[in-house]
């Protein structure tokens, strides 16, 4: 088929090395009455030098440059551990794992999964050790849920932090997770009657679970870490306190939100919510009964994003928060994050 030439000034359509030329020349140049569509080359402008009118204002025509990948920190804790039944274990805390440097890349969804504390164990007689907490994820970033607490004359289970040893043989706490947490502390071996043995304590982010005590009482929790993260130093992940028999002092759960034991009928206290705390385990009066463990706290995913860089795309209700030139998001529950 024939190809007509159409040559002036504005365009060239007569060969297929050709080019469409568009009218060209300074803001000052543009035409005093556009309509919607215009399309013109503006001298002045940067990048790809094209704007067009929109019915009201010129538009810059922009190249399209992808955003560079960038870095952020994080804080992820799993769920801790619940504390067994009956002069049972604290919990084990929550996997505790904190980075800088963790890079980003722009319009990438990145999954985050909070984890929820593990139940205290129960049921009929001695009962049940305490349940692990559920593992916290972000990204490629997985921490492991705290160990159950041991039940009455049990090993704790391992976990994040290893759950403590029940009361009231000489058995040994459960294995931490290297790099996430530390062992649950031991029961000692005693030559009274069972009311009067001391469980250990749950491992903490920092420290063991301390042992059930030669003199009955109940092994404390271990330390959990502080981050200032958030803008203020705060301690996570706590193990929880060991129970005990009537009479004896049961173990105080580890700073960082760790529950205590429970001694003889004596209530043990739940681990802090979104600390990854275990919680303490429970206690026993003799000829009377044994009692329940009490649950792990809530893990906690934490993001520390430069200002610059952060896109407000979120799902999960992360609490947002600043702290001078970055934004932090606090997830307590599980959520996603859009770079």
């Amino acid at each position: 088929m024939a190809l007509t030439k159409i040559t002036n000034d504005l365009l060239d359509l007569g060969s297929d090395t050709g080019a469409l030329g568009l009218p060209k020349g300074t803001e000052a140049q543009r035409p005093s009455n556009p309509v919607e569509g215009t399309l013109r080359h503006n001298s002045e402008i940067d990048e790809t030098k094209l704007e067009t009118f929109d019915g009201t204002d010129w538009r810059k025509i922009n190249k399209f440059v992808p955003l560079p990948p960038f870095e952020l920190d994080y804080l992820v804790i799993a769920g801790g551990g619940g504390g067994g039944r009956g002069t049972g274990g604290g919990g084990g805390a929550g996997g505790y794992l904190t980075s800088t440097g963790f890079t980003l890349t722009p319009s990438t969804s990145y999954s985050i999964t909070v984890g929820a504390g593990g139940a205290g164990g129960s049921g009929g007689g001695s009962g049940t050790p305490g349940v692990n907490g559920s593992n916290s994820v972000f990204s490629t970033v997985t921490t492991i849920g705290g160990g159950g607490g041991a039940v009455n004359n049990g090993t704790g289970l391992d976990g994040g932090s290893g759950g403590g040893a029940g009361a009231p043989a000489g058995t040994p706490g459960g294995s931490g997770t290297i790099g996430q947490g530390n062992n649950g502390g031991e029961a000692i071996y005693g030559t009274f009657s069972s009311n009067q043995r001391g469980a250990g304590g749950g491992g903490g982010a920092a420290a063991n679970g301390q042992d059930g005590q030669p003199n009955f009482n109940g092994g404390f929790g271990g330390a959990g870490l502080s981050s200032a993260i958030t803008g203020s130093s705060i301690a996570r992940a706590g193990g929880g306190g060991g129970g005990c028999g009537q009479g004896y002092t049961a173990g105080a759960g580890g700073i960082g939100g760790g529950g205590n034991g429970g001694a003889g009928n004596g209530s043990p206290t739940t681990g802090d919510i979104n600390t990854g705390g275990g919680g303490g385990g429970g206690g026993f009066y003799s000829g009377v009964a044994w009692y329940n463990g009490a649950a792990g706290g809530s893990g906690v995913v934490i993001l520390k994003i430069p200002t610059v860089h952060y896109s407000g795309t979120t799902t999960g209700t992360p609490t947002v928060t600043t702290d001078g030139t970055d934004t932090i998001l606090t997830y307590t529950q599980s959520g996603t994050y859009t770079a």
